[in-house]
């Protein structure tokens, strides 16, 4: 039975907050136990991001898509696979649940609720890996199959928390949550238009590559595919 909007709006604020508690969350408890082993502490951030977005796309999947991604659910749309009337709504329970996630993360650690990141993230480099990272993780969550669709986005995010620049946001949902937040995962306000502008390119990039590769094969409907990261 297909999902009523409500709880499809409903799974997509859940889904979105749970994955920005999961990344803020692990990066600062990453960082307390690393005693300052930034390599121990990003590993950690990784495996939690990894584990906690398969299971959340394997949990919300079949009432949203588990996109959880506003540059996902524009592709969504403009292949026709959403709704554009329902497209700003997507969007608007994204951006709000990123940021209930970043305040939950911080409530649990006894951190002031309300902050702003000041860790800057400059410079082309870090723009050409939102890029690539977007682009990838679009076409994987074009052209996986139904019953890999999670497996997948998870190990491609993990996989590019380390072979990107950027660690891998790919997601403008999620620079916005990490904007607000000053922690191990944080991202300056200032940084931010860049990596969402280099996000939005990527999708498109991302698309571009799934109609030149061709038929994807044996998969589900777009709509019902989950849009990933952190």
């Amino acid at each position: 039975m297909r999902a009523k909007p409500t709880q499809r709006l409903l799974a997509e604020f859940l889904g979105t907050a749970l994955l920005l508690a999961v990344v803020v969350g692990s990066g600062i408890m990453g960082e307390r136990l690393a005693a300052g082993n930034v390599a121990i502490a990003l590993l950690a951030n990784t495996l939690a991001t990894v584990a906690g977005l398969y299971v959340l796309i394997e949990l919300f999947g079949p009432v949203s898509g588990a996109h959880f991604n506003p540059a996902v659910s524009l592709v969504m749309a403009a292949r026709g696979n959403l709704v554009w009337a329902v497209l700003p709504a997507y969007i608007a329970v994204q951006l709000a649940g990123a940021a209930v996630g970043a305040w939950l993360a911080h409530a649990m650690f006894d951190l002031p609720i309300l902050q702003l990141s000041t860790k800057v993230r400059p410079g082309p480099g870090q723009w050409i890996a939102e890029a690539v990272a977007t682009a990838g993780l679009l076409l994987v969550v074009l052209r996986a199959s139904q019953a890999r669709a999670a497996a997948m986005v998870a190990c491609y995010i993990g996989a590019a928390y380390w072979f990107t620049a950027s660690t891998s946001f790919a997601n403008p949902a999620a620079a916005f949550g990490r904007m607000l937040s000053d922690s191990f995962a944080g991202i300056a306000p200032a940084s931010v238009p860049g990596f969402v502008i280099a996000q939005l390119a990527g999708a498109a990039g991302g698309v571009a590559l799934h109609v030149a590769l061709g038929p994807a094969g044996d998969r589900t409907s777009p709509q019902e595919m989950p849009g990933g990261e952190a």
